[in-house]
């Protein structure tokens, strides 16, 4: 009975020990929190359609990524069923029109909700984009944004993970839970941030100020 006893506590020990190398190898700090609402990414030309030939878009605010801001400019986003109205654009413009919805809006709106990274837009629904010099039609590119941790190469060396990876995340407050299905984007212009759209965030009773943890690594 003592070598049975002897043995149990030996396996508790080493259970033990081994989710606190796991802890250990995945605390590596907290990660600042960034929520996102609805808005627009513009191609040039499209900015033209909407705004006029040679129209640039006016930076009113930084975001913490490098060369991003928000726009002075709104649109009025338009599906089969609904319109929502005074969307902001964010800059600079890029190759290709990119809507970020939530989720809730696909039922507004009347389009389905493709959980998708920036910039991965095959097979995405069309909308209409009205604004005060025109309207574009576009043929993809509305999509609810896939949560992501934004971060350098020197973090994601920091934090034991790379570029592409997907990872668990964990949360603390009042109502406090994990997410799972968080994609890693590193690189060298990138600084660290999770970003999670204003529904997730409501959800869990986020704010600008919480932070979250990678608590597990997968891969997938």
């Amino acid at each position: 009975m003592d070598r049975q006893y002897e043995e149990l506590i030996k396996k508790v020990v080493q259970a033990v020990n081994q989710v606190r190398e796991e802890m250990s190898e995945n605390a590596t700090g907290p990660i600042p929190l960034g929520i996102s609402n609805r808005h627009i990414h513009l191609s040039q030309k499209d900015l033209e359609v909407l705004f006029g030939t040679g129209y640039q878009l006016t930076n009113i605010k930084e975001l913490v990524q490098p060369g991003q801001y928000a726009c002075k400019e709104t649109l009025t986003v338009c599906g089969p069923k609904g319109a929502i109205e005074k969307v902001r654009v964010l800059g600079p413009v890029r190759k290709q029109t990119q809507v970020e919805i939530l989720a809730g809006d696909t039922f507004k709106l009347g389009v389905k909700g493709e959980v998708r990274m920036s910039g991965v837009l095959a097979g995405t629904p069309g909308i209409t984009l009205v604004g005060p010099r025109g309207s574009v039609q576009i043929p993809e590119g509305v999509m609810v944004a896939q949560r992501h941790i934004h971060m350098s190469s020197e973090d994601a060396v920091r934090f034991g993970v790379t570029d592409g990876q997907i990872v668990d995340m964990e949360c603390d407050g009042t109502r406090a839970g994990m997410l799972h299905d968080v994609v890693i984007r590193a690189n060298d212009t990138s600084r660290l941030e999770c970003h999670l759209d204003t529904e997730e965030a409501n959800a869990l009773g986020l704010n600008a100020n919480s932070k979250l943890r990678i608590v597990k690594k997968s891969f997938k």
